[in-house]
């Protein structure tokens, strides 16, 4: 995708329904992102929704799950915001009206880390427990692992095969499997197959998609093409940034270092590819709405 025109990367304009459906990326700051829709929602005069917390969170559906879900969310009020774990879902399959699909993606690398010590964070178990009284505590020699020890120890936790299919919301790896779907070809790890499939549903469905490295432009993006359910959003972030920020921030990660990381990228090729095809096509939305017409073809040129 070379164009800079702003019609050509606009995907709000093709949704049917004055509706976000926010399938939301674990890890990638999207808490954040749903506080900010919250006090959106007050200032624009929208509604937000959100999936209750789940035990066990499924997110890649059967057909006629998906279905429901798509049914569920299409008959919301309008405007309305509904926020969900869970793989994209195309409501054309079951003929019904296309909702505003947006998402977030975060380095990959950072993300497999900061979920690595996310799902062993004290407060993280109390929250699950006070939610699933029965659900088990977990080993303590589980809850010691560290990073770097697993990853050079060849722990199965941290060794990433290719081409792996690992169900549920445990397979942290796998950041593109939100935007390629359901079906059983999106579930690999770091596949072409998988890589191809979302990287169609991201330029051909995706309003907007932003990356948590890229903040402000993700702001800027998302203020300019949906700007029904975001204006202001830049003006809420700068008022809280210090809280915002903070929101769900895991205080027990310890740094990783470069090494450890450069052995992690080795497997992470596609889904690497992925994020930053979805960071160019940010920028490239960004300098279509901010840059005059007589540079964009200089521009364009760069971003090949």
């Amino acid at each position: 995708m070379q164009s800079l025109n702003v019609n050509d990367l606009n995907n709000t304009r093709k949704s049917q329904l004055d509706l976000i459906f926010f399938n939301r990326v674990p890890k990638v700051g999207s808490q954040t992102f749903m506080e900010l829709l919250r006090r959106l929602s007050e200032r624009n005069n929208f509604q937000f929704h959100r999936d209750a917390v789940q035990k066990v969170e499924t997110i890649r559906l059967a057909e006629d799950q998906q279905q429901e879900l798509a049914e569920v969310i299409s008959e919301l009020p309008e405007p309305s915001v509904f926020i969900k774990h869970v793989c994209y879902t195309n409501f054309t399959k079951f003929n019904l009206p296309t909702p505003i699909y947006i998402n977030v993606v975060r380095d990959p690398i950072e993300r497999v880390i900061s979920w690595f010590y996310y799902v062993r964070a004290p407060w993280y178990f109390v929250e699950r427990k006070a939610a699933f009284p029965d659900l088990p505590l977990p080993h303590p020699a589980w809850l010691k692992k560290d990073f770097e020890t697993c990853v050079l120890s060849g722990d199965q936790e941290c060794t990433y095969t290719q081409g792996v299919t690992v169900e549920g919301i445990g397979d942290h790896r796998r950041q593109s499997l939100f935007f390629c779907g359901h079906a059983y070809e999106c579930t690999p790890f770091n596949t072409v197959g998988a890589l191809e499939r979302a990287k169609f549903a991201v330029e051909s469905q995706y309003a907007v998609v932003g990356v948590l490295e890229d903040l402000n432009t993700t702001l800027s993006v998302l203020e300019e093409y949906v700007p029904r359910f975001f204006e202001g959003v830049r003006e809420i972030y700068d008022s809280s940034a210090e809280y915002l920020t903070k929101i769900n921030k895991n205080n027990f990660k310890p740094p990783v270092s470069e090494k450890v990381k450069d052995i992690v990228r080795r497997n992470f090729t596609n889904e690497i590819e992925f994020y930053q095809f979805c960071r160019q096509r940010l920028h490239k939305q960004y300098l279509a709405t901010h840059l005059p017409q007589k540079l964009l073809a200089n521009q364009v040129n760069l971003l090949k």
